[in-house]
């Protein structure tokens, strides 16, 4: 009896193991890099997905960002959803290594604007 709790105990650890850790947003952010996000296991069957929904209220056209994990059924998935009383269109991504839907990260960021203040600063000394 206790050899077989030893098995399922460690086949629990094993199938842990397998899981893919992804980014999960608290709430849906207005830009990508917005959206407060913390890493969480998803279960053996899901993946990382990314979305952005896409909606118009009045003239205004708003767009939502989202971060977790997803059935891998809803990969690739284009729809519509409401929220807040709005219309959104919106498109699925899927990824499925660890963290990957974690966009751009603060050193690209970084990079960036440094690479745009030495444009803006130094580009016309260059032409």
């Amino acid at each position: 009896m206790k050899s077989t709790q030893l098995i399922s105990l460690l086949c629990l650890f094993f199938s842990i193991g397998e899981t893919l850790k992804c980014y999960t947003c608290i709430f849906p952010a207005l830009t990508s890099s917005d959206c407060l996000k913390f890493p969480r296991m998803c279960m053996p069957t899901e993946t990382c997905f990314t979305s952005k929904a896409v909606g118009m209220k009045g003239g205004q056209r708003l767009v939502l960002y989202e971060k977790g994990c997803v059935s891998a059924s809803l990969c690739g998935i284009c729809g519509t959803k409401t929220a807040m009383g709005i219309v959104f269109s919106y498109n699925n991504t899927c990824c499925d290594t660890d963290l990957c839907n974690g966009g751009v990260g603060a050193r690209a960021l970084l990079s960036l604007a440094l690479g745009s203040l030495f444009l803006t600063v130094l580009g016309p000394a260059l032409l």
